[in-house]
C-alpha cells in the first residue's frame, strides 16, 4: 500500500475519535469526536487512492460533488426537525447495497458494477453523514445530548479503538483500510448518532413495522426468483453451482444466499417475538410468518437455518413455563445427537469432514494457527485471510483462507486482548438487551432474538461485527433505555417510605 503511514495516523485518530464520540457526557466532548472521526475517515480514503477525489476538480465531478452535498445537507435539516426519524431510516437503509462501484475514469465517478456484483453500503453512508450533521446541528445550538449508557458506551469504546490502533501493527495495511473506512468508522457514528435520537413510545413499533416488511420484501423477491430462475446480483461460483445440482439457491436483493437468508431470519424472529409477548393480530402474523418461512426456504442456507433454531429455542426458553423449557432441552438434545450421528454417519461412509462442514474446517484450522502465531494482538484488523494463506504456503486467492466465524476471526486478528474486548463488549450488550427485557418484553424480546441470530450466523458465515444491523440493535437499545430509565430502587424501607408521596387521609 503506498500510503501506509497516512492510514495508520488516521487509524490512531479514528480510536480518538471513537473514544471520545462514545464516551461524551456533553455536547464540546461530542463535537470535537465528531470532527476527528470525520478527518480520520477523509485521511482513510485518500491513503486507499485518490484518483476518484482528483476527479472531483473536473466540472461534472464537482457538479455531482455538489449535489450530493446538497442532498445531506437537506436530508439533515429534515433530521434535525424530526430527530426521532434517525433510527428508522438507518434501519431501513441498513441492509441495501445498490450495483454502484466507484470508478475514477467514469465521468461522475460511480459506475454500473457488471457481473452480478454488489456495490459498497451507499444508502447507509447517506442516511448516516445526514443524522451526524443532524446531530451536530442540534448539538451547536444548544439542545440537550444524551451521553450513552454506561454498560455499552464503554465496552464498545474499548473494542472500536483497539481495532482501530491494530491497523499499526497489520500485517496487511489495505485490507485494514478498508475494514476502517467502509464498516468500523461509520459503525461507531451510527451508534454514537442512533443512540442519542429521541426515542418516543410510536417508535419501537414503527421499527417493528420496517422490520418485518423489509424481510417481506426480501422473501417475496426471493420466492419470485425460485419461480422464474432468474437473480439479479451473484457471485460465480453461485452461478456455476445452480447450473450443476438440483435445487436452485436465490439471494433475493443480497449478492449471496447466506446473506439473504440471515436477514429473512432477523425478520422471523421479529415477528415470533410479537406472536409470543403481545396481543397484536396473530392470524396476521401466521401468514408473515409462513410467507418469510417459504422465502428462506429456497435460501438452502444451513447457517441461516441453524440460526432460526437457536433463536427459536431461545425464545421458547425465556418465555415458556417449566413444561415448555423441559420439552425445549429435550428437543435441543435430540437436535445435537442427531447432528453428531449425521456427520458420524457420512464419514463411515468416506465422506471428507471439509467437505461435510462446506470448507469449514480448513479455513478453521489456518485461522487457529493465526491465532497460535500471534496469540496476543493478532496480525491486525484485516489480516487473518492474509496471515492465513501464508502459513498455509498456498497460492489460492485471499478470500478463499476467510474463516466464516467472527470470534475467530478476532482472536486472530486483534489476540486474545482484542478477544477480551469482544467479549466485554458481548457482555454489555446482553446486559443492556436484559435491561430493556425488564421494562418491555416485546421490544426486549424482539432486539435479544435478532442479536441472537447475528451472533449465531456468524459463528458459520462473516458478519457480526461488519453488518450494520448488530449496530443498530445496541444502538436501539441503548438509546431506548437511555430514554426510559429504570424506576429507582430503595432498599431501605424508611427511605422507600419517605421516597413514596404519602397517601391522602381518609376523613369519615
Amino acid at each position: 500500500m503506498e500510503h501506509a503511514d497516512t492510514a495508520q495516523l488516521a487509524a490512531v485518530a479514528g480510536a480518538l475519535g471513537s473514544i471520545l464520540v462514545l464516551l461524551a457526557r456533553g455536547r464540546f466532548v461530542l463535537l470535537a469526536g465528531l470532527v476527528v472521526l470525520a478527518a480520520a475517515e477523509a485521511a482513510l480514503a485518500s491513503a486507499l487512492g485518490t484518483g476518484s477525489l482528483d476527479k472531483l476538480t473536473s466540472g461534472a465531478g464537482a457538479a455531482a460533488g455538489a449535489f450530493g452535498v446538497l442532498l445531506i445537507c437537506v436530508a439533515a435539516a429534515v433530521l434535525v426537525r424530526w430527530p426521532a426519524l434517525v433510527p428508522l431510516v438507518v434501519l431501513i437503509a441498513a441492509p441495501f447495497r445498490p450495483p454502484l462501484e466507484y470508478d475514477s475514469s467514469n465521468r461522475f465517478l460511480v459506475a454500473v458494477a457488471q457481473g452480478g456484483q454488489l456495490g459498497r453500503l451507499l444508502p447507509l453512508y447517506f442516511v448516516l453523514a445526514a443524522a451526524v450533521l443532524a446531530l451536530a446541528w442540534r448539538a451547536l445550538r444548544g439542545d440537550e445530548i444524551r451521553p450513552l449508557p454506561s454498560v455499552i458506551a464503554w465496552p464498545a469504546a474499548a473494542f472500536f479503538a483497539f481495532a482501530f490502533v491494530s491497523l499499526t501493527w497489520a500485517q496487511d495495511v489495505e485490507a485494514g483500510a478498508n475494514l476502517l473506512v467502509f464498516f468500523t468508522l461509520p459503525f461507531v457514528a451510527l451508534l454514537a448518532t442512533v443512540a442519542r435520537a429521541p426515542f418516543p413510545d410510536w417508535l419501537p413499533r414503527g421499527l417493528a413495522i420496517a422490520a418485518v416488511a423489509l424481510a417481506s420484501l426480501f422473501a417475496a423477491v426471493g420466492l419470485w426468483q425460485a419461480a422464474t430462475h432468474d437473480l439479479f446480483f451473484y457471485a460465480p461460483n453461485l452461478a456455476v453451482s445452480n447450473a450443476n445440482t438440483d435445487y436452485f439457491r436465490v439471494t433475493s436483493l443480497f449478492g449471496d444466499p447466506s446473506l439473504y437468508g440471515r436477514h429473512v431470519v432477523l425478520g422471523i424472529c421479529v415477528v415470533l417475538a410479537l406472536l409470543v409477548s403481545t396481543r397484536a393480530n396473530r392470524w396476521v402474523l401466521v401468514c408473515l410468518l409462513a410467507v418469510l418461512w417459504a422465502g428462506l426456504f429456497f435460501s438452502y442456507s444451513q447457517s441461516s437455518m441453524v440460526a432460526l433454531v437457536v433463536t427459536t429455542v431461545a425464545l421458547a426458553a425465556v418465555t415458556g413455563d417449566r413444561r415448555v423449557r423441559k420439552a425445549v432441552a429435550l428437543l435441543g438434545a435430540l437436535a445435537v445427537l442427531a447432528g453428531v450421528g449425521f456427520v458420524a454417519a457420512e464419514l463411515v461412509s468416506g465422506e471428507d469432514l471439509n467437505h461435510i462442514t462446506s470448507d469449514r474446517t480448513d479455513r478453521v484450522e489456518q485461522t487457529l494457527r493465526v491465532v497460535e502465531h500471534h496469540p496476543l494482538a493478532g496480525v491486525g484488523i484485516g489480516g487473518q485471510p492474509r496471515a492465513s494463506r501464508e502459513l498455509a504456503r498456498s497460492r489460492r486467492p485471499t478470500p478463499n483462507f476467510v474463516s466464516h466465524t467472527t470470534p475467530l476471526t478476532v482472536a486472530a486478528e486483534l489476540g486474545v486482548v482484542g478477544f477480551a474486548l469482544y467479549v466485554w463488549l458481548l457482555t454489555g450488550g446482553t446486559r443492556l438487551l436484559l435491561s430493556v427485557f425488564r421494562r418491555d418484553s416485546a421490544l426486549g424480546l424482539a432486539l435479544g432474538a435478532v442479536f441472537l441470530a447475528l451472533f449465531v450466523h456468524a459463528l458459520f458465515y462473516s458478519g457480526f461485527l461488519e453488518d450494520p444491523l448488530t449496530w443498530v440493535v445496541l444502538a436501539v437499545a441503548a438509546g431506548w433505555s437511555a430514554t426510559h430509565p429504570a424506576p429507582l430502587r430503595v432498599r431501605d424501607p424508611a427511605r422507600r417510605a419517605a421516597a413514596e408521596p404519602s397517601a391522602a387521609p381518609v376523613t369519615p
